[in-house]
């Protein structure tokens, strides 16, 4: 079939660009004609198979031209199984404009990624309620934690109401079977054609009702020759309805030996599995707790000051600048940071911290998290979309709307997998109607019902999205966002873990670690001349001298003169003192002879009599150095007089997150752009044996290259982007920087390098769950389709009762969701 289409093209500035763009289209197999408008940065594009917008759109991707892109979420009711995943997943494709669509039954939702003005999110619910599944943009549907809870409450009613009228139509058809004086009470009173008759009632308004849903989604689907999980229920009710019915209104078209009902079959049918989708709508709304558990972190409204006076206002109407304030045990509305106070404030909710972090005036604070014992302000920086925990609620939403790749195989079965059941079904009937036992019609109906009855798409469409669904929303409460769904995948089969060193296995500062000074010297006195001397100079080592000499509350003196020579230190006169702070190199370039005595009247002396030693001052710069520090050799008016050290701390974490990976099989290394003796000195001290230090962005690439695969980056800087992306798996760290959290697949909010650990046992139990409940939805329709077929009558007699069939294919649905919800504890 012809399509014509018009996509929005970026990146065209001339008449030239458009000329490429239109020969690119036109190169696509099946464009008919390509025409670009320069003025409306539009193309226009008449095309037939096996061109698609998916197609089109790589062309002009590869000749520099994309199109421009937008991504809606639709909210889509009726589906029931992954066939109708894949009937929904076809009428997007196929819509003009989707360049990429995919549907997940545990949420009930599609995330399709479209060319604006080719389509629109409005258009493309039209055509998936169309295809016979109601569906709305997601921003025109309630909240998520509303919608499961209305479905569930939904699924109740309607069983509840099935229930009450199944009943009596069970007691009627089934109690003279098991009291026969139930049985001849009826006889006696009214009658086997009025008991009929009222069964026939009941039943009618049980399909009618109640299972009305069925009706209206299936058969249309079957009148389409697309039939899903409804068109079997559908079929098995009104197949047993309508037998019975005829049985009951004109037996004389039916055998004498054939002439029963099945009115119980078909109402118990409808009931059992309206009870069995209730079931699943609780437990696929305990699913998505951990949704609701971050939307619910959101407060109503928030304390502003406004011109002095203090007002509250909805947590919609702050912007940018206002200055919020926050009582004690109070949460915090939306991100900024703080300008008044001094407390501690819960983060545990955002990054699974249990300690609260220390807020001083200038520190950052994030909407969701809870406030302590203090009363504090702060000034709004981000509010609505563009908070934090609007950023993790959309990621957490992306990640469980994807797909593993091990669904791909799940998809094609299920596709195929409804009309081969309803064939089975078919070729049942036959072959009981012509080669089964007396009343060969009674029979034949009751297998071939039971067959379509107790196929269950439903379990396994479930089987692997609802394992994702609590998986990555456990992985929210543990600190660890999934960016893509098949990250989950992908990290649970990985065999090496690369971590980047400064601000990943470090926290990416430099502190004060060591200060020796020689024998007769003042710590604080040195301290305070360096410190001043410092307080000029924009070295990174510099801030941490800062700090130490903040920490011990001493006031810096001003200094007279301070240069930096380049790759050796600082020369500095401060308090009357001419200072050298740097390496041997900038000493000895000086004139200082790093093995004599201080002059006594040179500083401060805290005695009298100077001690034997200084030349150890030397030896200790060159120990400082092999356990991977920063020595800094200070020389007062021309003698040394101390050395400190600077370097990066570990995080707490580090150690304890390389020995869990070795414990569960991952292979650690440490790249690093560091010098290989800090880097090896770090490295030994956490337990990492393979190092490779000294090296660029290009460098880590390589690097990793070498490791065994599937392989993961950790890191946190501009730097490891390159490295983020290349590896199988990416994981920064929350704390890194926002190019380096875009190029990855993951991101563990607290920074701490344990939370790597947790995220590849977590994705393990993913996959092993997986893993189970496929193994179930499949094992489940591979035994007991040929029992329902009758394959065991020949052996003991059995045929399996359509109700039984019912019961058992509400529990299948039941028990994978129920599989998945153990997740809920991993990690």
């Amino acid at each position: 079939m012809t399509q014509t289409a018009t996509f929005p093209v970026t990146g065209m500035s001339c008449a030239s660009c458009a000329g490429r763009a239109e020969r690119a289209l036109t190169a696509v197999p099946g464009v008919t004609e390509a025409s670009i408008n320069l003025a409306a940065n539009s193309a226009r594009v008449t095309y037939r198979a096996p061109a698609s917008p998916a197609t089109l759109a790589a062309a002009l991707k590869k000749a520099g031209y994309p199109m421009a892109e937008a991504e809606a979420r639709l909210t889509i009711g009726g589906m029931t199984c992954a066939s109708c995943v894949g009937r929904v997943e076809r009428a997007l494709q196929a819509s003009p404009g989707v360049l990429e669509a995919s549907v997940n039954l545990a949420t009930n939702a599609a995330q399709v990624r479209y060319t604006p003005g080719a389509t629109s999110p409005t258009e493309l619910a039209q055509r998936v309620t169309k295809a016979g599944y109601p569906a709305h943009p997601a921003q025109d549907t309630p909240a998520p934690e509303n919608r499961q809870a209305d479905e569930a409450a939904l699924m109740k009613r309607r069983a509840l109401i099935s229930a009450a009228l199944t009943l009596p139509v069970v007691i009627l058809a089934m109690g003279g079977h098991m009291i026969p004086a139930f049985h001849h009470w009826i006889m006696a009173t009214i009658g086997m054609q009025t008991s009929w008759l009222i069964q026939f009632a009941l039943t009618a308004a049980v399909l009618a009702g109640p299972g009305r849903i069925f009706l209206r989604i299936g058969l249309p689907a079957l009148a389409r020759m697309a039939p899903e999980m409804n068109s079997l229920v559908a079929l098995g009710s009104l197949a047993a309805f309508g037998y019975s019915t005829v049985a009951t209104f004109a037996p004389a078209l039916l055998p004498a030996s054939s002439r029963d009902v099945y009115f119980e079959a078909a109402a118990t049918i409808v009931t059992l599995i309206l009870v069995g989708r209730w079931l699943e709508a609780r437990a696929k709304g305990q699913a998505g707790e951990a949704i609701r558990r971050l939307v619910g972190l959101r407060p109503a409204t928030a304390r502003v000051d406004r011109g002095g006076e203090t007002v509250e206002l909805p947590v919609e109407e702050l912007a940018p600048g206002d200055i919020v304030l926050l009582a004690p045990g109070e949460r915090v509305a939306v991100d900024g940071f703080l300008t008044d106070g001094h407390g501690w404030i819960d983060e545990s909710m955002l990054t699974g911290e249990p300690a609260p972090v220390e807020k001083t005036p200038g520190a950052t604070v994030t909407g969701g998290t809870v406030n302590g014992a203090a009363a504090l302000a702060f000034r709004v920086t981000a509010t609505g979309a563009d908070t934090v925990l609007a950023r993790i609620i959309r990621l957490v939403e992306d990640a469980q709307g994807g797909k593993l790749p091990v669904q791909a195989l799940v998809d094609k079965i299920t596709r195929w997998f409804v009309p081969a059941v309803m064939a089975l079904a078919v070729l049942t009937f036959l072959v009981w109607l012509t080669l089964g036992p007396e009343p060969h019609l009674t029979h034949a109906l009751v297998a071939s019902i039971s067959v379509l009855i107790i196929a269950c798409p439903c379990a396994m469409g479930l089987a692997t999205p609802v394992s994702i669904l609590v998986g990555t929303g456990r992985g929210a409460e543990l600190g660890v966002l999934f960016r893509r769904g098949d990250a989950l995948q992908l990290l649970a089969e990985v065999r090496s873990v690369a971590f980047d060193k400064t601000g990943t296995l470090t926290e990416g500062h430099p502190v004060l670690t060591d200060l020796e000074v020689a024998p007769g010297v003042s710590e604080d006195d040195l301290l305070t001349l360096v410190a001043g001397a410092e307080a000029r100079s924009e070295h990174p080592l510099a801030s941490a001298i800062l700090a130490a000499a903040k920490e011990r509350g001493l006031t810096l003196p001003r200094a007279d003169t301070a240069r930096a020579i380049p790759g050796k230190g600082l020369v500095a006169s401060v308090g009357g003192h001419a200072l050298l702070i740097g390496n041997a190199a900038l000493l000895e370039g000086e004139g200082v002879d790093l093995a004599a005595k201080p002059d006594e009247n040179a500083m401060h002396m805290t005695s009298a009599s100077v001690l034997h030693g200084f030349h150890m001052l030397a030896e200790r710069a060159e120990a400082l150095a092999a356990e991977g520090k920063t020595p800094v050799l200070i020389a007062v008016d021309g003698t040394l007089s101390a050395v400190l050290a600077v370097s990066d701390p570990l995080k707490p974490g580090a150690g304890a997150a390389v020995a869990a990976l070795k414990a569960l099989g991952v292979e650690s290394t440490m790249i690093s752009g560091d010098n290989r003796l800090t880097a090896e000195a770090v490295a030994a001290r956490i337990g990492i044996s393979n190092v490779v230090a000294g090296v660029l962005p290009e460098g880590k690439l390589q690097a990793l290259a070498a490791l065994p695969a599937p392989t993961a980056f950790v890191g946190d800087g501009i730097n490891d982007a390159p490295a983020l992306a290349a590896a199988d798996v990416g994981i920064a760290m929350g704390t890194g920087t926002d190019v380096a959290i875009e190029s990855a697949d993951i991101v563990v909010i607290s920074g701490d390098p344990q939370a790597v650990a947790s995220a590849i046992k977590l994705s393990r139990a993913t996959l092993r769950n997986i893993r189970q409940n496929l193994f179930w939805a499949f094992s489940y329709n591979v035994l007991l389709i040929p029992v329902a077929a009758g394959a065991l009558y020949p052996l003991n007699g059995m045929l399996l009762s359509p109700m039984l069939a019912a019961g058992a294919m509400a529990f299948s649905s039941v028990f994978v969701v129920t599989n998945a919800l153990r997740l809920k504890r991993a990690g």
